[in-house]
């Protein structure tokens, strides 16, 4: 997991205006994790005759599950996923990135099997403190008839207890250039005119380009030149909150929740 506080602000029309007077991202935001709407297409896993299956992980793989450490290819954030059975309602998750354990996570089905809790310890994006954080999800349909209880699709329904390093960005504007910062080492400095500039902090994010309309701001997140993601943020009048529509393009999933100004 990792945390969705993305964005980033550009005017390219009225840039003099913004460096004249404050612009209305400068500052330090926080995610209000109550206000956030889960992605509508769910999560799928299978987990059935010793093997582990995410289908949804970008890229999907299929490992044993036995507790040790297996080969994951085609992510920049780990190398390694190992998945222990605890028994037949929980699993737990352990990644590992060129050895050093970068993520840990444990899933707990309810009995009846249409509702489960989760928790994590996330480092894999972070230079400080890892993310940390727990949550909710629902069933919308289940696995095959044998399977562990983790098997079938999921729904995110809430984040609870989400650490505050996960949830924080700073930006700052300084005449056509705009400085994004994260307590969790992320940052970039990027012209506002929509070009690419590097980022810096994080192992899947190797650029970034930053646009913005009258209170608007979108960024948009690449990969050796491909877009990831993209978040469009909107300023509140009274600048106080800022809404965000985030857009996971390497998982076809969108995300809205609100931000306020510390």
């Amino acid at each position: 997991m990792k945390s969705l506080i993305c964005g980033a602000m550009l005017c390219a029309v009225v840039a003099p205006a913004f460096a004249i007077a404050d612009s209305p991202i400068d500052g330090t935001w926080k995610a209000d994790v109550s206000s956030a709407q889960m992605p509508k297409k769910p999560d799928m896993y299978l987990l059935k005759d010793g093997m582990y299956s995410c289908k949804t992980c970008a890229p999907a793989y299929t490992i044993k599950a036995d507790g040790t450490d297996q080969a994951v290819k085609g992510n920049p954030y780990l190398d390694t996923v190992a998945i222990k059975v605890v028994d037949p309602n929980t699993i737990e998750e352990t990644d590992k990135k060129n050895g050093k354990t970068v993520t840990t996570s444990k899933v707990t089905v309810a009995a009846g099997g249409k509702t489960a809790t989760f928790e994590f310890t996330d480092s894999s994006n972070t230079n400080a403190a890892p993310v940390t954080g727990k949550g909710a999800e629902k069933k919308v349909a289940d696995g095959p008839a044998g399977s562990h209880a983790i098997s079938g699709s999921w729904l995110t329904t809430s984040f609870q207890n989400f650490s505050d390093n996960g949830l924080t960005v700073t930006y700052k504007v300084d005449g056509d250039m705009l400085t994004m910062t994260t307590p969790t080492g992320q940052s970039y400095s990027a012209k506002m005119d929509g070009t690419d500039a590097p980022v810096k902090g994080d192992p899947g994010v190797t650029s970034v380009s930053v646009k913005m309309t009258g209170r608007t701001l979108v960024e948009t997140d690449k990969r050796n030149g491909k877009m990831i993601s993209r978040a469009k943020s909107t300023v509140s009048a009274d600048g106080k909150s800022v809404s965000v529509a985030y857009y996971d393009a390497l998982r076809d999933r969108s995300m809205h929740w609100t931000a306020t100004k510390q």
